[in-house]
């Protein structure tokens, strides 16, 4: 039984072969004109006609015309259609020329027969697809009015999938370039009437009737301070504002629906996404077995996720949370249902379990990304979060030596600089050990060991936009420790993005290097509510109130992604600085985690701030201050 899709073609080759009869009677007359009776009688012209319609039909079926669709029809359907009726009057002329010597007729007529079947074939293909992109109705009222940011290629892009709709949401009002090049021009007939910096006196002048209710950003990479100050404009002018959708949701969506989605938290930082080579990603993971630590996490599912992208053999997830590990296991079996993936409880602290998982999946490559992460609670359960981060790490990276991992990659933070908590001081804790480990091992080791240190991610467990998505939905007030508080922020997708590319440059480089993420410019906290709020719809201090609660136990007011005496090294990679940290004796941090584990069995605060004092002078927690003042 043939497919509505097969019935469309084979109507499509119908069409085709009946025009390239056609083609050659036009063909002829339009050579011969008046003198058409001078032929009429010449029986091998009717040949000549069945014989072009056989050759074409021989040359049609399996050119590739009928494999796109009408509505869609481009320039690689003309080539294909260029091709194809070449083709036919090339073996047209050879068959009339071997019979006749191409004596039958004017030879000028196979010239005009290859522009006249150009047309018969490609004419009703681009005049359906007119037919299908425009409308001729008159506007709905329904329709919103729209002003288009920006006049490059994902405007037209966005314009043309507009006009393939039946019903179109929007009525687009005009285009705003970002500068004056495009002044004058136009896209698919739509004006651009304007830039930027004029787009409040220019929705101004528009009448009440046709003044636009909303801006909608086309271009994907734009910079964050631009949007802030273009949500400004649309809240003060009464609009919205949004973004189109993504170039592959216009290429790849045929429905019906064209949704423009909201401005997002993290359109508005407006990080710049650097170039990242992708091919060294691949590498480093395809048919490699990856183990990941911490898999239900923020940063170990999108590891998980884009991991699973570049082909691994095999993946294992591990997590003490049954949950996370469900959830993340639920969303791989949809999106690579081949995968060979494997779902492990554990706990890292328990050091004959980790040897139990290494030992029965054989990883090559670990990515360690579990830990204890919010500060708060790390600073309330001290030896908790010493047990997980340092201890926990020790287990998963002296397993990695004993079964010969290739390589692990540590997820550390930037808290780990000067720290001023127990989860900062546990993360340099835990990267002291693993540099150790790498420069232990020297040339002869078969285990790299790459640490990875980067600041917050948008939208994390535990981390403030998810608490201030929260307490917007509650109705306020947003609540922030200091007016001054900065940290540096980035997405989760992008911060997992750069931890490959590092990871795949660590193989290589100087062993005992901390790879650093340029978090760019830091963000303050209270701006992000503020901005936050507005997203919303709502006015900050009118509507949300912001209410300053004060510093938390731990909190630092500003991060810093390195330390003074760290030594940058410059990368391949740009966003991906190479920190050069002071390297601990192996010895001595072996002797450490050893005492470590004792303290955390017997609760030894004193104890255990000495350890820490010993091996980061420059941390500075409130406890480490009364532990001098004891002393």
């Amino acid at each position: 039984m043939i497919t509505q899709i097969n019935q469309r073609g084979f109507i499509a080759y119908v069409h085709d072969v009946f025009m390239a009869g056609v083609s050659f009677w036009v063909s002829f007359y339009l050579r011969v004109g008046d003198n058409w009776h001078l032929y009429r009688d010449d029986e091998r012209l009717i040949i000549a006609a069945v014989a072009l319609t056989f050759i074409s039909a021989t040359v049609f079926m399996p050119s590739g015309l009928y494999k796109g669709i009408w509505r869609y029809a481009s320039i690689a359907d003309l080539l294909a259609i260029t091709k194809a009726v070449t083709l036919v009057i090339l073996l047209f002329s050879f068959v009339m020329f071997l019979w006749t010597r191409l004596e039958t007729f004017p030879r000028s007529i196979l010239i005009i027969n290859w522009f006249v079947m150009m047309i018969l074939l490609g004419s009703p293909r681009f005049v359906y697809r007119l037919l299908k992109d425009y409308r001729f109705d008159k506007f709905s009222s329904k329709e919103v009015p729209v002003l288009l940011i920006g006049a490059g290629d994902q405007t037209e892009l966005f314009i043309r999938s507009l006009h393939r709709l039946r019903e179109m949401p929007y009525r687009i009002i005009g285009i705003i370039a970002e500068n004056q090049n495009r002044l004058g021009r136009e896209i698919h007939g739509i004006p651009v009437l304007g830039v930027i910096k004029n787009l409040a006196p220019l929705v101004k002048s528009f009448s009440q009737e046709d003044r636009p209710q909303r801006l909608i950003l086309t271009k994907s990479n734009i910079d964050g301070a631009l949007i802030s100050s273009l949500l400004d404009t649309a809240t003060e002018l009464g609009m919205t504002l949004a973004r189109a959708p993504q170039i592959t949701e216009l290429t790849t969506n045929m429905s019906k629906i064209l949704e423009v989605r909201p401005i997002a938290i993290e359109d508005l930082l407006g990080r710049v996404q650097k170039p990242l080579d992708r091919d060294s990603m691949r590498e480093l993971v395809m048919g490699r077995r990856v183990l990941i630590t911490g898999a239900g996490g923020s940063i170990g599912s999108e590891l998980a996720r884009q991991i699973s992208d570049f082909e691994p053999k095999s993946l294992a997830l591990l997590d003490q949370s049954e949950f996370a590990l469900y959830s993340i296991d639920l969303e791989l079996e949809k999106r690579w249902p081949n995968l060979k993936r494997v779902s492990i409880i554990g706990d890292i602290r328990d050091g004959k379990r980790v040897k139990s998982i290494f030992s029965s999946f054989a990883p090559e490559l670990v990515f360690h990304a579990a830990a204890l992460k919010h500060v708060p609670l790390v600073e309330s359960n001290i030896f908790e979060g010493i047990f997980t981060n340092v201890i926990g790490t020790a287990n998963v990276a002296n397993a990695c030596s004993e079964f010969k991992v290739n390589a692990m990659v540590m997820v550390s933070t930037d808290k780990a600089i000067n720290p001023s908590s127990i989860m900062g001081a546990s993360k340099r804790l835990a990267e002291i050990y693993c540099q150790a480990l790498d420069v232990e091992g020297g040339s002869n080791s078969q285990t790299r060991y790459i640490t990875v240190r980067f600041g917050n991610v948008l939208g994390s467990t535990g981390s403030v936009v998810p608490l201030f998505q929260k307490q917007l939905i509650d109705g306020g007030p947003l609540t922030i420790t200091h007016p001054d508080m900065t940290r540096y922020f980035m997405t989760i997708s992008e911060a997992v993005e750069l931890v490959l590319q590092a990871s795949a440059l660590g193989r290589t480089e100087r062993r005992g290097k901390i790879y650093v993420l340029d978090m760019g410019e830091p963000v303050k906290i209270m701006d992000l509510a503020i901005q936050m709020i507005r997203l919303a719809g709502l006015n900050p201090g009118k509507d949300v109130e912001i209410k300053v609660i004060g510093t938390r136990p731990g909190e630092k007011m500003f991060e810093e992604l390195l330390h003074k005496e760290e030594n940058i090294i410059a990368t391949a990679s740009e966003g991906i600085l190479l920190a050069n940290p002071r390297i601990v004796h192996m010895n001595k941090i072996v002797k450490a985690i050893s005492d470590l584990r004792e303290v955390c069995a017997k609760a030894e605060k004193e104890r255990l701030m000495s350890i820490i004092q010993n091996f980061i002078p420059e941390y500075c927690g409130n406890d480490i201050i009364n532990y001098k003042i004891k002393k």
